[in-house]
C-alpha cells in the first residue's frame, strides 16, 4: 500500500473526528447560552437559526441576520453582536471583542458554563 495515501487517509480522519468532537462541545456551549438568555436550547443545533437566535440574544431584530451574507459588512456585524451579546451578559468589551468574536468557543464555554446572567441591555 502507498505510504502516502495511508498517511492521507489518516490525517483526514484525524481531521474529521476532531471536527466533530469541537461541534459536539460548541453545540453543549451554545445550548448552554441560548438556554441562559430564555431560548430553547435545541435552536442551537440548527445551522443559520442559531444565528438568527444569537442576533436577538444580542438585543437586535432576527432579520438583521441578513447582514451576514454581504462580505466585509458580516466582519463588522459580527464583532457588533459579540459586544452587544457580551454586554448582555454583563461583559465588558475586551472580553466580547477577543472571547465572543476572536474565540467564540472560549467566550460561549465561559459564558455558558459560568456565573453570567443573562440581562437584556436596550
Amino acid at each position: 500500500m502507498d505510504s502516502n495515501l495511508l498517511s492521507e487517509q489518516i490525517f483526514s480522519t484525524t481531521s474529521v473526528v476532531l471536527s466533530v468532537i469541537y461541534y459536539v462541545i460548541y453545540a453543549v456551549t451554545m445550548w448552554k447560552v441560548f438556554v441562559k438568555a430564555g431560548y430553547p436550547g435545541i435552536l442551537a443545533l440548527i445551522p443559520i437559526v442559531n444565528w438568527v437566535f444569537l442576533v436577538k440574544i444580542a438585543g437586535m431584530s432576527g432579520w438583521f441576520v441578513l447582514l451576514y451574507l454581504i462580505p466585509i459588512v458580516n466582519v463588522i456585524f459580527a464583532i457588533v453582536v459579540a459586544i452587544r451579546e457580551g454586554r448582555n451578559f454583563g461583559k465588558g468589551g475586551v472580553f466580547s471583542f477577543f472571547l465572543l468574536w476572536l474565540f467564540p468557543f472560549i467566550g460561549h464555554l465561559i459564558i455558558g458554563f459560568g456565573s453570567a446572567q443573562y440581562n437584556k441591555v436596550t
